[in-house]
């Protein structure tokens, strides 16, 4: 439980430092008393600049920082102007665009047109500072092994 409520506190803190940096505070941004536990009303904010907190670090909370762009390459090094890469999600209409974005974009994974698929077949991880290696699939095995090689001649 004190875990719980030093993450909260960690996320209120993200919170703060946007206002203080000056992006909008659209919604949310406080706790959410549901009688225990530690809970935190979904967040957006927007005007959001890309030298922000909100911008640069993961939350791992329930925050969403909106950045504004005038075109796909400026939306692509806004999504990779960062020290992270776990995941990324598009929304398209235009299947060459998903694959182009998706090659630009530095993340383990990319979602078109939905957030948070996966499945235990697929490998998931991050890239830069979200982590190296995969989990799930058969790529996962690659941490828990040694691999040798023996030649021996009769």
């Amino acid at each position: 439980m004190e875990q719980d409520v030093a993450h909260l506190d960690r996320v209120l803190d993200h919170i703060a430092t946007g206002v203080d940096e000056g992006a909008r505070l659209r919604t949310g941004g406080s706790r959410l008393d549901l009688g225990r536990g530690s809970y935190l009303r979904p967040t957006v904010f927007d005007r959001v600049d890309p030298a922000m907190r909100l911008a640069r670090e993961e939350i791992f909370g329930p925050v969403l920082s909106v950045l504004a762009f005038d075109d796909l390459d400026e939306a692509v090094a806004l999504a990779n102007a960062t020290d992270y890469g776990l995941a990324a999600g598009l929304w398209t209409s235009d299947l060459s665009t998903a694959h182009r974005v998706s090659r630009a974009l530095r993340a383990g994974t990319v979602w078109v047109n939905c957030y948070e698929e996966g499945d235990l077949t697929v490998p998931f991880g991050g890239v830069k500072q979200s982590g190296n290696g995969r989990d799930k699939s058969a790529h996962a095995l690659d941490k828990y092994t040694e691999l040798k090689t023996t030649w021996i001649q009769l």
